[in-house]
């Protein structure tokens, strides 16, 4: 099995709005200066409750300010990191994905994904789940097919040549367009559709895959 290139025109401002990997990331945001406003007013606080005499007065005012500065710092520097989700979806490779629980409001998106870094050497193959909010155009029922892009995170400093978490994102996340997330289904080789739904048999091994790389 071959992991194959797809490109297509990503919608950004339709992305913004669905895809969940860039609004968790404008919730990082929004935490972090949530966060600086109250370590501020509680510094502020400290300041003129505390007794002057205190040495936890200074100490205190200021190491509350100084962290929420911090988290301040880091939070406007996400936004700088993320590349656009064109560049996203286009340096990660296609992945085939299932929806394998439907609780409603959310589904549980199961997926075929190879955990290794570079895509030119030999593919190790892996499931891995995530729950997700109903993806747009895609009908929530188990057993749907979610054509997605695999998206390397982190890695270990002992093995780098491997991928230590996979995030499926949903080509619905970045299109509303019909005919581009069904050539995404098609563009997947069957071989990869039949061993993902042979792994979904197992359903132990789809709960183990919650958030894990677990290897097939």
């Amino acid at each position: 099995m071959t992991e194959q290139p797809f490109r297509f025109n990503v919608d950004e401002e339709y992305a913004k709005e669905h895809n969940e990997l860039i609004r968790n990331t404008k919730n990082l945001v929004t935490s972090s200066i949530a966060l600086f406003v109250v370590c501020l007013i509680a510094g502020v606080i400290v300041w003129f409750l505390v007794d002057p005499a205190s040495p936890w007065r200074l100490l205190g005012s200021l190491s509350l300010i100084f962290f929420g500065t911090i988290m301040l710092i880091v939070g406007l520097a996400i936004p700088r990191a993320v590349p656009r989700t064109q560049a996203i979806y286009d340096a990660n490779p296609l992945s085939p994905a299932v929806i394998t629980d439907d609780k409603g409001t959310t589904v549980t998106l199961t997926a075929l994904v190879n955990t290794v870094v570079d895509q030119q050497s030999p593919a190790e193959w892996a499931l891995t789940s995530t729950v997700v909010q109903r993806i747009p155009g895609v009908t929530p029922k188990v057993g749907a097919a979610v054509p997605c892009v695999a998206v390397g995170g982190q890695r270990t400093s002992r093995d780098k040549a491997h991928w230590a978490t996979i995030t499926p994102m949903p080509i619905a996340w970045g299109t509303p367009s019909e005919e581009v997330i069904k050539q995404a289904t098609d563009y997947i080789p069957d071989d990869q559709w039949r061993a993902l739904k042979q792994a979904i048999r197992d359903e132990d091994l789809v709960k183990q895959s919650r958030n894990e790389l677990i290897a097939l």
